[in-house]
């Protein structure tokens, strides 16, 4: 089915935000977010901020500088979020886009002095933290913000000197954050002639990935040919860049004092070491399970072994695609069996068009959703083409809306989620839907629904697995030299095999997966995989409660999703009487999943 048979699809409206990048309004917002940020110095400044000050101050002194600079920096967070995501609103829709790009690299810049001034007040935390249980027990600005000041206390530990970290940033806009950015280019910009419905047609790289949901087999096979012989022709800048990022990280780790790339991540997600693998432990002992659902798989397609370009094929016997009408009022009918809130957010999310559905040339892949701070709304990316698939796209990415709705009135810094609870909302928005459907299913619908859910469980246990391990042995290799595109595909290969065992066709599993996930190049956050597979596993958990209190269960959630920039995932987890340092409770949430593929075998 074309894209136009699917009904005209969305391009997300942000007029109420700024009415263009030439406007007035915007050009006034940007010499605003300039003038914030030398104030934000000028203060520090006054105050004579840094961790190597020669008079230690008094409790009344410094809660005068911590509440100063937490309101200052709030404000410019909002503003600098708004702007950083009006910018990118052009950027991932239209990688052609000049100006829009030249805005983001002016952004960049900016935000290099907004990182100094923020490491600069992190280092001087760091030198009073013995004052921050009396200062904390005052009213005020400090008070409200104490998770954020004792976490900031702790997390300044890992800084270098403020003229390395000032350097280092600078040196970001030109070493992995220009890496980034040429990898996102290259795989917006990629383009495939491919033959669909007999007619050539020149498709972007993210349509052709989307045609391995494809009803037909030979269209999913030569599909996946193309994607491969076009990542064949990028290979060896993808591979720069992926070396560069890496690089960079390593550099910066060693001088921070970290043990690896993987404590920054932890720390940022606010788990240990314990705690991940624990879950890991768990999500490995349920490979088995997940081997005999793609076992069952290969049999339904008469497949000896699942070949990568079957992995995502439909099952069911139907090729049913949703057109856009028909995926909003799926959506919207079944978030109102959980909460009219919720419902009502899904509401004004589509009539007011927060969403940006339509695959196209120069727009990113995938999807995401991002929160538009002075507006208290969000925008949501997504690559639609009717399959059941992207419509649990869509219900997850306002999942992340909702998240960002039930933490409306609270500021900047006490909104900073981290990866491991950013997902909650939006697996539980995924369950809602799968279970809503599957209860009043007829066989044949319940498998095509199971079959729709279980592809995307296996990503995220299963395939996530082979990301963390991919990204793991790609640093302690990286350590000693640069990678070649045929290392890096054999660690994904490897990775792969490790993971998915018998349940695929080892002759033709995807090695070129590292090319066009952005997350593997990012400097700013490593070991992006594993934050899902808590957020999969703790989500379903959450619903499981959720079935046992009902409607009770609501404004508890709704309080937590308000509050995660607030506690450490463990602490939160414990409100719900849950225990994310033992095994017993993500078994419990993988024998969901278990029970879903018994009940895909058995149909």
């Amino acid at each position: 089915m074309a894209i136009s048979d699917l009904g005209r699809l969305p391009h997300w409206d942000l007029s109420n935000v700024y009415p263009s990048l030439t406007s007035e309004q915007f050009t006034s917002a940007m010499v605003e977010l300039r003038k914030q940020i030398d104030a934000l110095q000028e203060f520090l400044d006054n105050y004579k901020i840094s961790r190597t000050q020669s008079s230690s101050p008094s409790v009344t002194g410094a809660k005068v500088v911590i509440d100063g600079y937490i309101d200052r920096i709030n404000q410019l967070l909002r503003l600098f979020g708004t702007l950083n995501a009006y910018v990118a609103s052009y950027v991932t829709t239209d990688s052609f886009n000049a100006n829009a790009k030249r805005l983001e690299s002016e952004l960049e810049i900016v935000s290099v002095k907004l990182q100094e001034e923020d490491v600069r007040f992190e280092g001087w935390i760091g030198t009073v933290a013995d004052l921050l249980t009396g200062i904390i027990s005052l009213s005020g600005t400090a008070k409200t913000h104490s998770f954020y000041l004792r976490e900031t206390a702790d997390q300044s530990r890992f800084l270098m000197s403020d003229a390395e970290e000032s350097l280092a940033a600078q040196l970001e806009l030109s070493g992995g954050n220009a890496w980034s950015k040429l990898q996102g280019t290259i795989c917006s910009q990629l383009s495939v002639d491919f033959e669909l419905e007999g007619k050539t047609q020149r498709m972007p790289i993210a349509a052709l990935i989307n045609l391995s949901h494809h009803h037909d087999q030979s269209v999913r096979q030569r599909a996946y040919e193309a994607e491969i012989e076009a990542w064949d022709t990028v290979r060896e800048p993808l591979a720069a860049a992926l070396n560069g990022v890496k690089g960079s990280v390593i550099t910066l780790y060693k001088k921070r004092g970290r043990t690896d790339a993987l404590h920054a991540s932890l720390d940022y997600s606010r788990i240990d070491r314990e705690i991940l693998e624990t879950m890991l432990k768990a999500m490995n002992e349920s490979f088995p399970i997940f081997r005999k659902y793609l076992k069952s798989k290969a049999k339904r397609l008469n497949d000896v072994a699942l070949p990568w370009w079957n992995l995502f094929a439909p099952i069911g016997g139907t090729t049913k695609r949703y057109t856009w009408p028909e995926t909003t009022e799926f959506i919207t009918s079944h978030f109102s069996t959980f909460s009219e809130r919720l419902a009502g957010l899904a509401k004004r999310a589509f009539h007011s068009n927060w969403i940006d559905a339509e695959p196209r040339r120069g727009k990113r892949g995938g999807g995401f959703c991002m929160d538009i701070p002075l507006v208290n709304e969000s925008r949501i990316l997504c690559n639609f083409d009717g399959s059941l698939d992207q419509v649990s796209t869509v219900a997850h990415e306002l999942g992340h809306a909702f998240h960002t709705e039930c933490q409306v009135g609270k500021t900047m810094l006490q909104t900073r989620t981290p990866m491991t609870l950013a997902e909650t909302a939006s697996i539980f928005c995924e369950t809602i839907i799968t279970e809503a459907m599957l209860t009043s299913a007829t066989p044949k619908e319940e498998l095509v629904i199971l079959e729709t859910n279980l592809i995307s469980t296996t990503q995220v246990i299963v395939d996530i697995t082979s990301r963390f391990l991919f990204e793991k042995e790609v640093f302690e290799r990286r350590e000693k030299s640069e990678l070649s595109p045929d290392d890096f595909c054999e660690i994904m290969l490897n990775s792969q095999k490790s993971t998915y065992g018998e349940g695929l066709d080892e002759q033709h599993l995807h090695k070129y997966m590292w090319t066009w996930k952005p997350h593997y190049y990012s400097t700013g956050f490593s070991f992006y995989n594993y934050p899902y597979a808590f957020g999969l596993l703790f989500g379903t958990g959450l619903y499981a409660l959720y079935k046992e209190r009902g409607k009770s269960f609501v404004s508890d959630f709704e309080t937590l999703l308000a509050e995660t920039g607030e506690a450490a995932p463990a602490e939160l987890a414990s409100r719900f009487n849950i225990d994310v340092r033992k095994p017993d409770f993500w078994r419990n949430s993988l024998k969901v999943i278990e029970k879903r593929i018994e009940r895909y075998v058995e149909l």
